[in-house]
C-alpha cells in the first residue's frame, strides 16, 4: 500500500491534482478540543513524563475531488510538521526517543494501543488526528483493510523506532527529556491547543 500511495503522492505533487490549495486549508479544519491522555513509564515503555498524548476527534474535513491524505499532509506541512509519510501503524509496540510524531487517519478505522502494554486502546476513524510526544508507546491492534495513516514530525527531531528492550531504558528516558516542545500545533498552528496543553520547559 505504501508504494502505491508514494507514487500517488509524487504524481499529486507534480500535477497538483487532488491536493488542496492554500486558500482551502482553513475550511478543511474542524474546531476540536483535544483529549489529553497521560501515560506513566511502565519500566519498558518510557512514555512522556512532561507532555500528554493529544487526541483530536474529527479534526479534518474532506471534500470530493481532493485526496484525504493530501489534505492531511498539507495541513501538517502548513503548520511546520513535515517529513510526511503514508502507510499504516506497526503492529508491534514501539516508540520514538528523539522526536514527537503526529498521525492523521485519511481512510478506514483502527484500534491502536497507546502508552505501552499497560496503556489504553482506542478506536480511531478517518478524520481523527493525534499527537504523540516522544517516548509514547504505540501499536496497531486491528484495522480495516482500507486503513491509511499520514504521519509527520516537527522540525529538529530525529526519527528512530525502538521496541522495548532494544534500547537502554535509562538512556531512552534521558533522550526523551531533551526533545523540546514544537513551535506549533500540527492541526491548528501557532494558536492551537498543543501550545496550551504542552507547557514550555525553556
Amino acid at each position: 500500500m505504501s508504494l502505491i500511495e508514494n507514487v500517488k503522492k509524487t504524481i499529486e505533487h507534480t500535477t497538483g491534482l487532488g491536493r488542496p490549495s492554500d486558500s482551502q486549508l482553513k475550511s478543511l479544519i474542524r474546531p476540536c478540543e483535544p483529549v489529553a491522555l497521560r501515560f506513566k513509564d511502565d519500566g519498558r515503555t518510557p512514555n512522556s513524563p512532561q507532555f500528554p498524548l493529544l487526541l483530536y476527534r474529527s479534526a479534518f474535513g474532506f471534500l470530493p475531488g481532493l485526496d484525504p491524505a493530501a489534505i492531511i499532509e498539507e495541513i501538517f506541512a502548513h503548520n511546520g510538521w513535515k517529513g510526511s509519510w503514508r502507510d499504516g501503524v506497526y503492529p508491534f509496540l514501539h516508540f520514538h526517543t528523539a522526536t514527537h510524531e503526529t498521525l492523521g487517519l485519511a481512510r478506514g478505522k483502527a484500534r491502536i494501543q497507546f502508552g505501552g502494554s499497560k496503556g489504553q486502546t482506542m478506536d480511531l476513524k478517518a478524520g481523527d488526528a493525534m499527537v504523540l510526544p516522544a517516548g509514547t508507546g504505540h501499536r496497531r491492534m486491528s484495522a480495516s483493510k482500507d486503513l491509511l495513516v499520514v504521519g509527520a514530525y516537527p522540525a529538529g527531531g530525529r526519527y528512530d523506532e525502538p521496541r522495548p528492550k532494544e534500547v537502554d531504558h535509562d538512556e531512552a528516558v534521558a533522550m526523551i527529556a531533551k526533545v523540546r516542545r514544537p513551535a506549533s500545533d500540527p492541526v491548528y498552528g501557532k494558536t492551537g491547543p498543543l501550545l496550551r496543553l504542552w507547557p514550555s520547559d525553556r
